[in-house]
């Protein structure tokens, strides 16, 4: 169990494609900075159609500040638009950078 499920916090998972200039300009790492200010849990990784992927998870309205920032990226990146699905919390209590 997660610390917010533990403190009777409800959690909320999303996966936000990203899309637009948004692989080799920092994405990623941006979106693990965000993610930990935020203190949401989850990953993110390039994909190879070009898009950039996130599994976020935690409270819902800092899921939502995520998805926000997610929605501009750093000043680098192009973002064109996003997708956003709700899938079933795992209990991700961490952010980290994958492929």
């Amino acid at each position: 169990m997660n610390d917010a499920a533990a403190d009777g916090i409800e959690s909320v998972r999303r996966i936000v494609r990203v899309r637009g200039r948004v692989q080799g300009v920092g994405f990623r790492m941006d979106a693990a900075s965000a993610a930990s200010r935020l203190g949401v849990g989850g990953t993110v990784r390039n994909l190879l159609d070009g898009t950039v992927e996130a599994d976020v998870e935690g409270p819902p309205e800092a899921v939502e500040s995520m998805i926000e920032h997610l929605r501009k990226g750093p000043s680098s990146a192009r973002v064109d638009g996003i997708d956003v699905r709700r899938e079933a919390p795992r209990g991700a209590d961490s952010f980290r950078v994958t492929g």
